[in-house]
């Protein structure tokens, strides 16, 4: 690859969107209305807590059980980092004003994962798989998922 051997990294724009509208059912309103009180919701099914809760179990399509109410910590199984541009505003998808990492998060006690920001101060180094986190809520919740900022380390 002519041309690239002095550059530091590779960088590619990216939006993370889902743009369909569609009515929640019970599972999923509870989970939402659960972000605006600062409360994560998962639901019952035979292979553990799913979250983030579905009205259908994916692996076999049966309805989900009862709502369990999880606390707002968990592991981070995966990740990549996203730098902030020096000058910018960064990308209107970000949710923090300067570097951070998106990550999956294993919620205690669940199964399945969260796609969420993970704020170390913008500091790389603290961030690794296994890491622990907490939510950090927003003052201001309207049940959205960003009613969670972000999430930080615990340690």
């Amino acid at each position: 690859m002519t041309g690239t051997a002095n550059k530091a990294s590779l960088t590619a724009p990216y939006t993370i969107e889902f743009p369909f509208e569609r009515t929640v059912g019970p599972k999923t309103g509870t989970f939402l209305g659960g972000l605006r009180e600062a409360r994560l919701f998962g639901a019952r099914t035979p292979s553990g807590i799913l979250f983030p809760p579905l009205e259908f179990d994916p692996a076999t399509g049966a309805e989900t059980g009862e709502l369990v109410e999880l606390q707002p910590v968990g592991t981070v199984t995966a990740w990549t980092w996203v730098h902030s541009r020096p000058g910018d505003s960064g990308d209107p998808g970000d949710l923090l004003p300067h570097d951070f990492a998106w990550a999956l998060i294993a919620i205690d006690g669940s199964v399945g994962s969260l796609f969420h920001a993970i704020d170390t101060g913008a500091d790389i180094t603290r961030m690794r798989a296994g890491m622990r986190v907490r939510a950090r809520w927003r003052p201001d919740r309207v049940g959205t998922i960003r009613d969670i900022e972000c999430f930080e380390d615990l340690s």
